[in-house]
């Protein structure tokens, strides 16, 4: 089965579109609706039923969720509502959906992938840092082209005890109505938090924000190469879908 609906859960939407996960590409335009408030399994499961009605869809379908995820269950619940936390997030998406099998990661790794393998981190060795600019900070990490799950790095503590995410995300930004070169700055002393705890030989940018890269890059200067995602905020829904594709329901 070379074409799955990919489906990147965020914390101010959620959005799929059909994958040819052989080639890493969207053959769909994607669909996004906004997250109800607030963000329960019921309300987040209802979305997710309307974006499979929307593609007509049954099979396997494979889910990015903000949160570390151990085996479909949610462990942590930084942007979504706190109910999530040890909800089975399979199970919960995957009401009244009965002709789909549902797999379920972290959204932030997944996306990695995606990049690492159809972007701009094909066969980069080393050590690679993935960050994911949205309503938080998500994180993935490779070495050597391999991930190392459920990294929290948008939980970095900066200067003062200020967490990574609700300083430099880009809700952050948006909140206190910031230009791209005040924020970058912002993000660019996150990035020297990464640097420093992780030495990395890249950093690559997606998200929504990134997108936006050369509007801001101006402002970082960090010695550790930065470039935006190729695949940029369509990294999570390929992601998902090539997760799903490695897996037997």
């Amino acid at each position: 089965m070379s074409q799955i609906l990919g489906i990147d859960v965020g914390g101010s939407g959620i959005k799929g579109a059909l994958v040819d996960v052989e080639t890493g590409e969207m053959i769909t335009p994607r669909f996004r609706l906004d997250m109800p408030q607030p963000s329960t399994p019921a309300a987040a499961a209802d979305i997710v039923q309307q974006i499979v009605k929307h593609f007509n869809y049954k099979g396997k379908i494979g889910i990015g969720f903000p949160a570390v995820v151990k085996q479909n269950v949610a462990k942590t619940a930084a942007n979504i509502d706190k109910s999530w936390i040890d909800t089975n997030v399979a199970t919960a998406l995957g009401s009244g959906l009965n002709d789909c099998q549902l797999f379920v990661a972290n959204d932030a790794d997944i996306a990695g992938v995606a990049e690492m393998q159809h972007g701009r981190g094909k066969g980069v060795m080393g050590t690679v840092v993935f960050i994911t600019i949205g309503t938080g900070l998500g994180s993935a990490l490779f070495r050597d082209g391999k991930l190392i799950p459920n990294t929290e790095f948008g939980h970095i503590r900066l200067k003062e005890g200020i967490v990574g995410e609700r300083y430099a995300s880009s809700s952050a930004r948006e909140k206190e109505a910031l230009s791209w070169k005040k924020w970058g700055k912002r993000f660019n002393n996150y990035l020297e938090f990464i640097e420093l705890y992780l030495q990395p030989d890249l950093i690559l940018l997606g998200g929504g924000s990134s997108k936006y890269f050369e509007e801001f890059k101006s402002k970082i200067t960090i010695q550790t190469p930065v470039e935006p995602a190729i695949l940029q905020n369509g990294a999570g829904i390929v992601g998902a879908a090539m997760y799903a594709a490695t897996l037997n329901s």
